[in-house]
């Protein structure tokens, strides 16, 4: 069945953040930074990482790894563990070092702290909207491409859960894979889909899971007799979702096939379909257009 991925960063964040520091600072610095340039060579500064507003923090770890790519002389010091709330006015990290490298990283840096912070901040927000409902929020593929295992991971920090990470490790048929097995198979593609999704189900493992979108009631009384283990009920109204789970319910699968609500879902409307008793809610916008939260690097003389 479904399982909720821990807040932990692994490799495969630390290889994303890798690459996306290596662009980012070429793009960035080109041939060299000649604003910085004026600042003297042997001046060592100290900087503290600050919100100016009230935020979930994500990326206070990545600090380190992001200062050595500039220079390894600048020390980095994480304040505040990645999933946190701190008010406006927290000091989130430290760096102190080199003032030249340490100017040239600021920008880069502040990138992707206020970036992951500002996903973080938006999935908690989604979180707490929908708090003792039992419903749980989810990400989506929506992301920029090159980030999505940081994205991902930014979404955990905010107390949210990952879908698939990609077309890989989950079966998602949506209406497009519906409509090319019923071209294909010249058949009604609900009723031909059962054997390609046991056929899929082995290949996948235990740690994969399989769903199936459907955007009427009527498919949904199909769809619950397939081999599922989420029905993914697709820009469906709060009455629709409310007529999905007793449907779900009557034919003894609570429990055995989650309901997943997915289409134009915002903080403002996500409790509403969270109270129609579904167990999920994806929500694109976390990861396709969340704002940037306000943090500044306050820099001092050592």
């Amino acid at each position: 069945m479904l399982q909720a991925m821990r807040i932990k960063a692994g490799k495969a964040e630390a290889e994303c953040l890798r690459r996306l520091v290596a662009l980012a600072r070429a793009e960035d610095l080109g041939g060299g930074d000649v604003t910085a340039a004026m600042v003297p060579e042997e001046l060592n500064i100290r900087g503290h990482f600050v919100a100016r507003q009230e935020l979930v923090v994500c990326g206070a770890g990545f600090l380190a790894d992001i200062a050595a790519v500039y220079d390894r002389h600048i020390r980095s010091r994480a304040l505040v563990a990645d999933g946190r709330t701190v008010a406006s006015g927290a000091a989130l990290a430290t760096w102190e070092g080199p003032a030249r490298a340490m100017l040239s990283a600021e920008r880069v840096a502040l990138n992707f702290l206020q970036h992951l912070s500002g996903v973080a901040t938006a999935t908690r927000r989604c979180v707490d909207a929908v708090a003792d409902t039992g419903a749980k929020i989810y990400d989506t593929r929506k992301t920029t491409p090159g980030w999505r295992a940081l994205d991902k991971y930014a979404v955990r920090c905010g107390g949210g859960h990952n879908h698939r990470m990609g077309l890989h490790d989950a079966v998602l048929v949506k209406d497009n894979h519906l409509a090319a097995l019923a071209a294909a198979e010249a058949d009604d593609a609900l009723d031909a889909l059962a054997p390609h999704l046991a056929d899929v189900r082995d290949r996948l493992g235990h740690r994969g899971f399989v769903e199936v979108e459907v955007d009427r009631l009527d498919q949904l009384r199909r769809a619950l007799k397939l081999p599922v283990d989420a029905v993914l009920l697709d820009n469906m109204t709060g009455d629709e979702l409310r007529q999905a789970v007793a449907l779900r319910d009557a034919a003894g699968l609570r429990g055995l096939v989650a309901l997943e609500a997915s289409g134009g879902v915002t903080p403002a409307t996500v409790r509403a379909v969270a109270e129609t008793g579904v167990e999920r809610i994806s929500v694109g916008a976390l990861t396709h257009s969340p704002s940037a939260v306000d943090i500044a690097l306050d820099v001092e003389m050592e």
